[in-house]
């Protein structure tokens, strides 16, 4: 096998949608019908930690990615 930076890059995409899928789906699981529709997800491409985000223009800090929630609905 041949490692290439395509794979690579595509392999942290991966990672980086499957964690940001499962904070989206912690949220509604724990709030359900009554839960606000967020925007996306903030998240930080080294830890994979991240939080939801409301508002319309979200501020990202240094090291974080946004992953929208169109993202992580079309690709369950």
């Amino acid at each position: 096998m041949v490692y290439t930076e395509e794979a690579h890059q595509q392999t942290v995409e991966s990672e980086i949608i499957t964690a940001a899928r499962k904070i989206y789906d912690t949220y509604y699981r724990l709030h359900g019908t009554t839960a606000r529709t967020p925007i996306g997800v903030a998240l930080d491409e080294k830890t994979h930690r991240g939080q939801l985000l409301f508002t319309k223009a979200p501020i990202l800090l240094p090291g974080e990615c946004f992953v929208s929630v169109n993202q992580l609905e079309s690709e369950a």
